[in-house]
């Protein structure tokens, strides 16, 4: 979609600036698990590749495509274009696995059909005022340890293998060769949180994607993650003009163990101070280069106990003061899901929950997803294991997050997510048509829950 009176945005100093050279401060949110599916947002338990093949064997081919093109037009479409406006929100950031516009039984062999949905919300937004973000979220052999690269190890290949690196660049090829004369398209996003742990590789790997679309496409704006999950930025090789750093800025205490705000988590005190602190740390590198500040993702987690979300929307608003103070651009993670974290929430008495809720309920007391749990589970069962591996290696402090991360990861996230992957499978066997309908269109933003307090605070951010 082009329009000759809208203006691409481009960089300015430290600002996006449109065609007129007029400020435009970007806000807005990420439409995560959609293109790019998590198990926290739908419900399910694993990767989501791991997801989708054991729901296929369940539902056979048909009713598969059946249940995810409905799935995926629900989830996101005018409506909930319009209520982001509604919001004031002129930005959205889209996340996508690679798996819309390749196989890996057909490496480089580029499915031209993978660009029916993000095109058909590119232009839904656009006519709302909104720009895009696009942003490849899975890559190739997963570029970083976790779920949401669609990795089902916790090791990121992608940096071992060259085979990875040469089919990304294939991929962005024609990514930017299809968006290179849409305005709406605000820029893209690469490679999100990548995780080199050699720090050797993902550096040299930028400049070559950088300079393999800017051949084509010198016009969007790139947004560029650091490495270690977009926390560290001494990797760049070099610094490239209408180009952004970002930062990605969770605060502890709004994780998935955080304790009480202002308060102590993890060992250490956090209030205002704290946050622009690490605020500050995270965004140096962009103050250096003199390049515009981008929160590409943050926002705090909600846990149901009225106490304790009440401190989470504090370390929010708190947040939110820091970035509109320094007149920083930002991207809330996220828009909707069941109920953790976003704008929208499916509701509780939906097909879907009422189909899936037990499911959802018994992977949270297990402790299966990474995001939002406390990382115990079955502390009887977790906690002997965490103090075993503490005791006999008490040096080991592996890449990225240490120790207790590793040791949950390898527990929780993929020795126990992964048999339950098959057990959500099982829910979907004998489902009708209608029913597989319905269960995808608890997903529409007319059967959603709003978050209205997070509505406000997006709002006045």
């Amino acid at each position: 979609m082009t329009s000759d009176s809208t203006a691409f945005l481009r960089t300015a100093g430290r600002e996006f600036v449109d065609q007129s050279g007029t400020p435009v401060r970007l806000r807005g949110v990420a439409v995560g698990g959609w293109l790019n599916m998590e198990n926290f947002i739908t419900g399910y338990s694993g990767n989501e590749s791991l997801m989708r093949g054991t729901v296929r064997e369940v539902l056979g081919e048909e009713k598969y495509e059946l249940f995810f093109e409905r799935l995926l037009t629900a989830f996101f479409d005018e409506d909930d274009a319009k209520l982001l406006a509604g919001m004031g929100m002129n930005c959205v950031r889209l996340p996508v696995n690679y798996r819309h516009f390749e196989d890996d039984a057909r490496p480089f062999v580029f499915k031209e059909e993978g660009f029916r949905h993000l095109d058909r919300v590119i232009e839904a937004c656009a006519r709302h005022g909104i720009y895009s973000v696009i942003d490849l979220h899975a890559l190739p052999g997963s570029q970083n340890h976790h779920w949401h690269s669609d990795n089902p190890t916790h090791r990121p290949a992608f940096f071992d293998h060259p085979h990875f690196q040469d089919r990304v660049v294939a991929i962005w090829e024609r990514i930017a060769e299809h968006y290179k004369d849409n305005p709406w398209v605000a820029g893209y996003n690469p490679i999100n949180e990548p995780a080199d742990e050699s720090r050797k590789v993902v550096g040299p790997f930028y400049t070559r994607l950088v300079e393999a679309i800017r051949a084509i496409d010198d016009r969007h704006i790139l947004f560029l993650d650091g490495n270690t999950y977009s926390t560290e930025f001494d990797v760049f090789d070099a610094e490239w003009d209408n180009t952004v750093y970002v930062c990605h800025d969770y605060a502890a205490p709004g994780m998935g163990n955080g304790g009480d705000y202002p308060g102590v988590t993890d060992g250490k005190y956090y209030d205002t101070a704290a946050l622009e602190a690490k605020y500050l740390q995270r965004t140096e590198y962009s103050r250096r280069t003199g390049t515009p500040i981008w929160v590409g993702e943050f926002a705090p987690i909600y846990t149901g106990d009225e106490r304790r979300d009440a401190m989470r929307r504090q370390v929010l608003a708190d947040q939110l003061d820091i970035y509109r103070g320094d007149g920083a651009s930002w991207s809330s993670w996220m828009y909707k899901d069941l109920g953790r974290q976003g704008v929208a929430m499916v509701r509780p008495d939906s097909p879907y929950m009422k189909r899936f809720g037990d499911f959802v309920a018994k992977k949270n007391r297990l402790g299966a997803d990474n995001w939002g749990s406390d990382g115990n589970g079955i502390i009887e069962v977790t906690k002997p294991f965490q103090e075993m591996i503490a005791r006999e290696f008490p040096d080991f402090d592996p890449y990225p997050w240490g120790r207790f991360d590793w040791v949950r990861t390898l527990i929780l996230n993929l020795t126990v997510a992964q048999p339950l992957a098959y057990e959500y499978a099982e829910l979907f066997r004998g489902l009708d048509d209608d029913e597989l309908i319905a269960l995808a269109d608890s997903f529409a933003l007319r059967n959603c829950d709003i978050r209205t307090t997070l509505v406000e605070q997006l709002r006045a951010g």
